[in-house]
């Protein structure tokens, strides 16, 4: 432990849904405030019926702000642009709160001896605020206030630019140009930019250089050790689906999870071998989310295409009451507490996507005691071990996804079950914990703490940007006016 003094944190995040990032953020908060530190999450949105307990219980100080002027999306389009209005939104009002309250925005009162403490400000997924609070969310002298971007994958590598026509495919690369610099620009404004995994910072590196963003370091993302997750659980009605074998797939309703790979390898079991068992295909779905909904029916597609029964259930109520014939269940948004049952008595963890930043459902799983088969790319390659905790392949041997499947089901005995079921639970207990994670953090907080501030003069870029911008504007309008 570094002994780093009680700090005020603000976290900035902008959803606060049910997905990877958002569980990352909230463990955030959790590892800070259980070490006595001041912990408040800002964040433009926040569903109470579609996020984790701890942002909707009280457990954690969340705040919504910057949601009362942009919309989410203009018909589904220019998201990358409405979220960043809407973080500079957040932020002024943030900045205002600041100013108010003098820097104590945790509590409405600051309790005695609290005044003076330093303001960390953690900034994850979008960096459009970090250069106004680096210029404008000056610390009073009694006190230091610094900047942690918390970098999950560079956004601009998550933009899709390759579909529609030609015409199409050069606007979408107009218009992500400048986003795409700004990105890079906005993260050098913070005082430390740390990744979520030797991977991630990899790329960070490679998108970025070394130069702009300092000595990047990772902190890998956690579990609760403490949580249901490590506990037995207790089976409702005795085992689920009267004993079936079940094979799990965790993820969010996007193509790039490539969910589809499971219910392939899954139909090359065979009737015989799918006699039995159930692939239950679960995670985060919102209908706000026009691909979640189109995926979640693709996927569906898939599955009766190769002669499979589906079902599709948002209750776990109506996921425990579906007929036996059932092939795949599609359970959208998952409640946690039914998750960490699914973990519990699945027989195989199955996770698809290639090249994930770092992936916290194989540590879920692994924590449970089950086994975890992945793609050989990312994240998984940090976090799962051959043949110890489970099993590394590549995603487009759908033969081999088959193979493992068919292992775990019918060739292991149980001593080499629990014996896996072991060497997971020890790995995430003792690289993956909540504990972890909180150490970690405070030593990064602690480096840029005690380091001076790094300097930031990027504004006369954007000055030079926009007068560069206004005189093609003034040339294009004088050749109309010409023209005309």
């Amino acid at each position: 432990m570094s002994g780093l003094k009680p700090s005020n944190v603000i976290i900035i995040h902008p959803d606060l849904g049910i997905g990877g990032a958002e569980r990352l953020i909230i463990d955030v908060a959790l590892a800070l405030q259980n070490r006595g530190h001041r912990v408040a999450v800002y964040t433009s949105h926040r569903d109470k019926t579609h996020c984790f307990e701890e942002a909707r219980d009280g457990t954690l100080d969340v705040r919504v702000r910057g949601n009362t002027i942009f919309p989410a999306h203009i018909f589904g389009r220019f998201h990358i642009l409405m979220a960043s209005l809407r973080q500079l939104h957040l932020t002024a009002t943030l900045l205002t709160e600041l100013g108010s309250r003098g820097s104590s925005t945790v509590k409405d009162k600051a309790a005695p001896g609290e005044e003076d403490q330093d303001d960390i400000f953690i900034v994850d997924q979008l960096p459009a605020c970090v250069p106004i609070l680096k210029t404008f969310g000056q610390p009073r002298k009694s006190h230091r206030q610094r900047i942690l971007f918390y970098c999950h994958f560079p956004d601009q590598l998550l933009a899709r630019r390759n579909e529609g026509g030609s015409l199409l495919r050069l606007a979408k690369i107009l218009y992500r140009f400048p986003f795409d610099w700004f990105e890079g620009w906005a993260m050098s404004a913070s005082d430390r930019v740390v990744a979520n995994s030797k991977f991630s910072r990899g790329v960070v590196r490679d998108v970025f250089g070394t130069n702009k963003l300092g000595d990047v370091q990772v902190v890998y993302p956690c579990v609760d050790t403490n949580s249901e997750a490590d506990a037995p659980q207790k089976e409702p009605e005795g085992a689920l689906w009267d004993g079936k074998k079940i094979l799990l797939s965790i993820n969010r309703f996007e193509r790039k999870k490539d969910m589809g790979l499971a219910i392939r390898a899954y139909n090359g079991l065979g009737a015989g071998k799918r006699k039995g068992t159930r692939l239950v295909i679960a995670g985060g779905y919102d209908n706000r989310i026009q691909e979640n909904v189109q995926y979640h029916q693709e996927l569906d597609n898939l599955a009766k295409d190769l002669g499979l029964r589906t079902a599709t259930t948002k209750t776990v109520v109506s996921a425990l009451s579906i007929p036996d014939d059932i092939d795949i269940l599609f359970l959208l948004s998952v409640p946690t507490t039914f998750k960490n049952t699914l973990l519990a008595q699945s027989k195989l963890l199955l996770y698809t996507p290639i090249n994930e930043h770092f992936g916290i459902v194989p540590v879920e799983a692994m924590l449970a005691g089950l086994p975890v088969l992945a793609s050989n790319t990312g994240g998984p390659l940090e976090t799962v071990v051959e043949g110890e905790t489970g099993w590394l392949r590549d995603a487009h041997a759908v033969k081999e996804w088959t193979a493992v499947m068919d292992k775990v089901l019918y060739g292991m005995s149980q001593k080499e079950v629990d014996r896996m079921a072991a060497a997971g639970k020890a790995r995430a207990r003792r690289e993956f914990s909540l504990t972890a994670m909180g150490d970690r953090l405070e030593e990064e907080i602690s480096t840029m703490l005690f380091a001076e501030r790094r300097p930031f003069r990027g504004w006369q870029q954007v000055f030079i940007a926009l007068a560069v911008l206004g005189s093609i504007l003034a040339v294009a309008v004088a050749l109309l006016l010409r023209r005309f």
